[in-house]
């Protein structure tokens, strides 16, 4: 263990040096291995899937399309470039990027403009990279009821594949139930389905309708997890709940499915509506992680952001969550991901009426704010090891009247400004902000300008794109 943490100083020391080479003036910066537990400031049902390329592919409830980003790092995400799959009209919810059988797929709910008619369907892409090539619309995929659906999933298991969904029992919303049905292939269902839970206690009936749906499956020595998202979506008491199963049962049997009675995962630390997640691997492949989604406030209904943490496992194989990680305290970085280098926004240089204030929540326990007149910033000197594109993720916050998005003028070295966008979420209810910037090697200028509302900054991590 020594030697380990003494190796672990000798790796920081030699990423300092790199960075703020001697000899060159800079703001007061500090290498870091963690980060404050949010990694997208804006979004809904969010699924993330690590493949075998090392990358990450994550995908998010846009609305219109369906759209992919490819993340060499899981933190990241949100700085990654995008890819716009295009699906037609209407109401794409939680789509899902699956690679199975040397093919990617995705799933997604769709309907013509009317909720009444959301239904499931599949597109594919035979490329190495679901970025490239192709994708194909492969149609519907339904059982012989084909009532309303959402959400669906896969579940490989025994060499066979299942489809898992949320639908309703008839044609009116009263409740969204969970069903399983057997697959011939990636995009076509061959059984009857199956009804495997339906809102039943307390905290999943809380609301109308009563909700079980945004399914995701984690299988760990033959024990199936089925964790799912129950109560209504749009209030505080959204939250996961968890079925079970033996691998090696007829999963189309509904007996063989157990459900918890109380839920697994829920509000707390001041984070609201915790739900439909997904699962990954941290970039090492050693430690799992949780993404999903809370409310950005309480009682902020459907207006969501999403969150990543570490989880754990339970003796008898089941996930163990814990609580929404606290928001003002920082998480260490998913093993193998790079070390940042943290910027606090009070160590800047002031212009116009900006100035640092004290914070109840920031990092330092000092921010960056009042950048309230045309003539105001805040600006950092950042040094840099190599020419090359780096990613900035910013703690920001913004509480201007109105409820409305806000945002600063980031610019680079003199050049042209760019809106540095920070969600609406109250003063001292910190986001985070993100942008991909071009750095030369050597000291650069970072600035922070006044731009359309108000907004203020905690801190900034740069870390290399690759």
């Amino acid at each position: 263990m020594k030697i380990m943490n003494y190796r672990n100083k000798l790796l920081l020391a030699l990423c300092a040096f790199l960075i703020f080479p001697m000899g060159q003036t800079t703001h007061a910066a500090t290498v870091q291995n963690n980060f404050y537990n949010v990694v997208m400031q804006d979004g809904a049902d969010p699924w993330v899937y690590k493949h075998t390329d090392g990358f990450y592919y994550f995908t998010k409830t846009t609305g219109g399309n369906v759209t992919i980003w490819k993340s060499a790092q899981l933190t990241t995400v949100d700085a990654a470039p995008t890819t716009v799959v295009n699906t037609g009209c209407c109401g794409i919810w939680a789509p899902e990027l699956h690679y199975i059988n040397g093919a990617w797929y995705i799933y997604y709910a769709k309907d013509d403009g009317d909720n009444v008619n959301h239904r499931m369907y599949v597109m594919e892409n035979t490329s190495a990279d679901p970025t490239q090539g192709t994708w194909q619309y492969k149609g519907q995929i339904t059982d012989p009821t084909n009532k309303w659906a959402i959400d669906g999933t896969v579940l490989q298991a025994n060499g066979q594949l299942y489809f898992i969904w949320s639908g309703w029992e008839g044609d009116t919303n009263v409740r969204q139930n969970l069903y399983i049905a057997h697959m011939s292939n990636p995009w076509t269902i061959d059984s009857n389905r199956v009804e495997i839970a339906r809102p039943t206690y307390k905290w999943e009936t809380n609301h109308s309708p009563n909700v079980n749906e945004g399914p995701q499956v984690i299988v760990r020595n033959g024990v199936i997890s089925l964790v799912y998202s129950a109560s209504g979506s749009w209030t505080n008491d959204y939250c996961l709940g968890l079925i079970t199963a033996n691998a090696s049962s007829n999963l189309l049997n509904p007996a063989s499915w157990n459900k918890r009675s109380q839920p697994i995962f829920q509000s707390g630390n001041g984070l609201y509506g915790p739900g439909h997640h997904s699962f990954t691997k941290s970039p090492d492949g050693t430690e799992d992680w949780i993404m999903y989604h809370t409310a950005k406030s309480n009682n902020s209904g459907w207006n969501r952001e999403i969150r990543l943490q570490k989880f754990t496992w339970n003796a008898d194989n089941t996930p163990s969550f814990g609580t929404p990680v606290n928001p003002n305290a920082p998480i260490a970085l998913p093993s193998g991901e790079k070390s940042i280098v943290r910027y606090e926004g009070e160590e800047g240089t002031f212009g116009g009426i900006a100035y640092a204030s004290q914070s109840p929540s920031g990092s330092g326990g000092m921010k960056a704010g009042h950048i309230d007149t045309a003539d105001s910033y805040v600006e950092f000197n950042v040094n840099a090891a190599a020419t090359g594109q780096y990613i900035l993720l910013a703690r920001t916050a913004n509480g201007t009247a109105g409820g409305n998005w806000s945002n600063l003028l980031l610019s680079v070295n003199g050049g042209t400004a760019s809106p540095f966008y920070i969600t609406n979420k109250g003063w001292e209810n910190w986001g985070l902000s993100t942008a991909r910037v071009q750095l030369k090697a050597g000291v650069n200028k970072i600035r922070f300008s006044k731009g359309e509302g108000y907004g203020e900054l905690d801190f900034f991590d740069i870390k290399p794109v690759d």
